[in-house]
C-alpha cells in the first residue's frame, strides 16, 4: 500500500512517466536499425542527463516493492472490475497522461504506441506482434486509479526471493522488508529451481496489469513481450537464470526483438491515423473483445 508519510512529489519524483524511459536509452542504446527519425544519439538529449528523479524514483521503487505489496495490488486489479470500456475508448482514456515534458514527442499516448505498432509492421512481423506495439503501454491507466508512478513504471523484478545486483540501483533494497526476511531472502526464496518465470511473481506495474488483461487473447509470445518487457535483469543482464525453464529460455529472443521497437520508434512525425484506421480497426476485432474490463 502507498506509504502515507510521504507527499505527491515524494510519491511520483519523476517529472514524466517517460523519465524511466529516457534513462534506459542510456543505459541500453541499441537502435536495431528502427531509429529512422534522428540519431540514435539525439534521443534523450537533456542537458543534465544523470537526474536525481530517476535515482528518487527507483529508491521508492526498491523500498515499497515488497511480495506482499505485490500480492495486494494483485487482488485490488486483477478483478478488473474498476471500467469496461470500447477499445477506442480505452485509448482515449490513456490519453489523459498526455506528457508535455517527453523530449522526443509532442504527441499523446495513443500515438505513441500507433508510432511503435507501425515501426513493427513496417518491418514485416506478424499481426500479433503489431497488436503487442498497439497495446504495451495500456497498462499505465494504472496512474489515472491512483497509483504512484512507482507502482505502475520502471525495471520489473521478482519478488519473493533475494534481489539481483543486475537490477538497477540494486542498493536500495537494503530499505525493503523483504530484504532481510529469511522467507524472501534467499537466492530461491518461495520459488523451486527453475520453476519457471510463469509460477513467479514480478514486482507490481504496467507490464504485469496488461499481460493479465490480454492473456487470454494472444499467443505466448505476445504475452511475453506484454509481461517481460521492463524485465532488464533478465533479458538484458541475463540474470535469474537460476529460476528460468526451457520455455523461458526460448520465449526471450521474442522479447528481444520487440523492446527496440518501444524504445526507438519516437518521431515528431505523426501517423496518418484516417489511412491507418481500418487496417487497425480489422486487428483489434480479430484478437480483441470489443470491450476492455480495468
Amino acid at each position: 500500500m502507498q506509504p502515507n508519510n510521504l507527499s505527491s512529489k515524494e510519491i511520483n519524483p519523476l517529472g514524466s512517466l517517460d523519465e524511466w524511459e529516457e534513462d534506459l536509452l542510456e543505459r541500453y542504446p541499441d537502435p536495431e536499425k528502427i531509429a529512422t527519425a534522428k540519431s540514435t544519439e539525439a534521443y534523450r538529449n537533456y542537458e543534465e542527463p544523470a537526474r536525481d528523479t530517476v535515482k528518487e524514483f527507483y529508491r521508492l521503487n526498491h523500498t515499497y516493492q515488497t511480495y506482499d505489496f505485490v500480492m495486494q495490488k494483485r487482488e485490488q486489479y486483477l478483478a478488473f472490475d474498476k471500467k469496461e470500456m470500447a477499445i477506442w475508448d480505452a485509448f482515449e482514456f490513456l490519453n489523459e497522461l498526455v506528457d508535455d515534458s517527453d523530449p522526443d514527442t509532442d504527441l499523446d499516448q495513443f500515438q505513441h504506441l500507433l508510432q511503435t505498432s507501425e515501426a513493427i509492421r513496417r518491418d514485416g512481423h506478424p499481426d500479433w506482434m503489431v497488436l503487442v506495439g498497439l497495446m504495451h503501454d495500456m497498462g499505465k491507466v494504472l496512474c489515472l486509479f491512483g497509483e504512484p508512478q512507482w507502482a505502475v513504471v520502471g525495471d520489473t523484478f521478482p519478488v519473493g526471493c533475494a534481489y539481483s545486483d543486475k537490477i538497477i540501483y540494486s542498493e536500495f533494497f537494503s530499505a525493503n522488508p523483504d530484504f532481510t526476511n529469511p522467507a524472501y531472502n534467499t537466492k530461491f526464496g518461495i520459488y523451486e529451481p527453475n520453476c519457471g518465470l510463469r509460477n513467479v511473481h514480478m514486482s507490481w506495474g504496467h507490464d504485469e496489469y496488461i499481460y493479465q488483461m490480454m492473456k487470454d487473447h494472444l499467443p505466448e509470445p505476445a504475452l511475453y513481450m506484454l509481461r517481460y518487457h521492463s524485465f532488464y535483469a533478465w533479458h538484458r543482464e541475463g540474470a535469474y537464470e537460476h529460476l528460468l525453464d526451457d520455455h523461458d529460455r526460448e520465449m526471450l529472443k521474442w522479447v528481444k526483438l520487440f523492446n527496440p521497437y518501444d524504445l526507438y520508434s519516437k518521431c515528431p512525425v505523426q501517423p496518418d491515423w484516417k489511412e491507418l484506421k481500418s487496417y487497425y480497426t480489422e486487428l483489434i476485432e480479430k484478437y480483441l473483445p470489443k470491450t476492455l474490463k480495468f
